[in-house]
């Protein structure tokens, strides 16, 4: 959620921002917060001179009992009674002004940073790095879902069963291999610094709400209706909830943590070629890093998390690229965001496999989660994280980047110690 004194101060800089993400009726929508929000002001002003009006009369009420003058003590009394009927209904307006700000503020996305760049859909983003990773293959190549199926790795007609499109059963080799990504991953964000947590796959509300998926995504998250709980879409959502209404050490900081989950996701309106095999799934795994940081290091930290992602996919021998985001496409939540896209030889296409986020302070300030400086001083924290990474494309890659002539598949050399197999089929 993004910070009411920075509406107060700079409403044209936060209605240009909105404008940049594509967000409609940005002047309205400011204009009608700054004016609940000059309402509740005024309220909050009017209580709290009542509030001292009626203390002061409490005080006379006893000088006036010690004084022997019951007659003006009463009188006194008299006059607080109407004071404090007032307080409860000016209290009864202040609450429910505040609940109408907080709505209309819950649905602003955040301000893209300055350095993201114009546009409104995926075609307006820029590539800013490709590795030189290149396919050498010199025979027929076949997509990632022929492959599996032959070699009986995955079956989507069982899962297809068991709960419906888009939750495929990972058989043999195929189980091993997506076990052998997940301990790689977390193997390697342990190496870099980050601190293994395994959380809860259900959340509640409050959850949603602190990290933003409420209450924009709620149409695409699993809902557990008789218990009010939601299955997690990404593992950033518990993990960065670990420090709701927290106040922090600032010799704690940064805080580094990264979490295996599997991840549920209703997907709804994707269709063709976006949901073939393993390109679009309502159930996924995924290991997630999350961040923790004073803003003044949140944007070194967003290029350090980037450049690790993609350091994963460079010991992967996968092609990939790395895209900077236009204020059109990112997500609700983000200031600035890059994806990781892996080339798919067999789909002779790009797949996300990543994306690293810097939301500045929007979860933090719905989180109430701060640190205390030097000086004893609470002050803002920004949030970072990002997919290190998401197995179903990777996979997919990896079954097309390394099919051989044959029909087999190698194994990369990086996972071998954790399949234990050099190659499938």
């Amino acid at each position: 959620m993004l910070d009411i004194q920075k509406l107060r101060d700079t409403p044209d800089l936060v209605k240009a921002g909105l404008t940049r993400r594509n967000f409609k009726d940005s002047e309205t929508r400011v204009s009608e917060i700054l004016a609940l929000d000059e309402q509740r002001r005024k309220l909050l002003s009017e209580v709290e001179n009542l509030r001292n009006e009626v203390n002061s009369l409490s005080k006379s009420i006893g000088n006036l009992m010690k004084e022997g003058k019951k007659a003006e003590a009463e009188d006194a009394k008299q006059a607080s009674g109407p004071l404090k009927e007032k307080i409860k209904s000016v209290e009864i307006a202040l609450a429910e002004l505040e609940a109408a700000q907080e709505a209309a503020m819950l649905v602003l996305p955040n301000i893209p940073h300055v350095s993201v760049p114009e546009g409104r859909t995926p075609e307006d983003n820029v590539s800013v790095y490709q590795n030189d990773v290149k396919a050498t293959h010199d025979f027929p190549l076949k997509p990632h879902w022929d492959l599996a199926t032959t070699h009986g790795i995955i079956d989507w007609e069982l899962g297809a069963k068991i709960s419906g499109a888009g939750f495929p059963v990972y058989r043999g080799k195929g189980a091993i291999l997506q076990r052998a990504l997940i301990s790689f991953f977390l193997d390697q964000a342990r190496e870099q610094g980050y601190m293994e947590v395994q959380p809860p796959y259900l959340i509640n509300a409050e959850s949603g709400y602190g990290t933003g998926q409420l209450p924009d995504k709620e149409g695409q998250m699993y809902e557990a209706t008789k218990d009010g709980l939601y299955l997690i879409p990404t593992a950033e959502v518990p993990v960065t909830n670990l420090y709701r209404n927290v106040i922090l050490d600032e010799s704690e900081l940064p805080i580094r943590n990264c979490a295996y989950s599997a991840c549920f996701r209703r997907e709804a309106g994707s269709y063709g070629k976006d949901v073939k095999g393993l390109n679009r799934l309502h159930q996924f795994d995924k290991v997630e890093v999350v961040v923790i940081t004073r803003p003044e290091d949140s944007y070194d930290m967003l290029e350090e998390m980037v450049r690790y992602a993609g350091g994963l996919i460079d010991k992967l021998g996968l092609p990939y690229r790395r895209l900077l985001l236009c204020g059109g496409d990112m997500g609700f939540t983000s200031a600035k965001t890059y994806d990781l896209e892996v080339f798919s030889v067999g789909q002779d296409r790009w797949l996300e496999v990543s994306s690293v986020s810097n939301f500045e302070t929007f979860q933090s300030t719905r989180l109430k989660l701060r640190y205390r400086d030097a000086q004893k001083k609470n002050k803002p924290l920004h949030t970072l994280n990002g997919s290190a990474l998401a197995l179903p494309r990777i996979l997919a890659s990896l079954l097309e980047f390394y099919q051989q002539p044959d029909g087999s598949i190698l194994v990369p050399e990086v996972l071998r110690p954790y399949t234990r197999f050099d190659q499938i089929g």
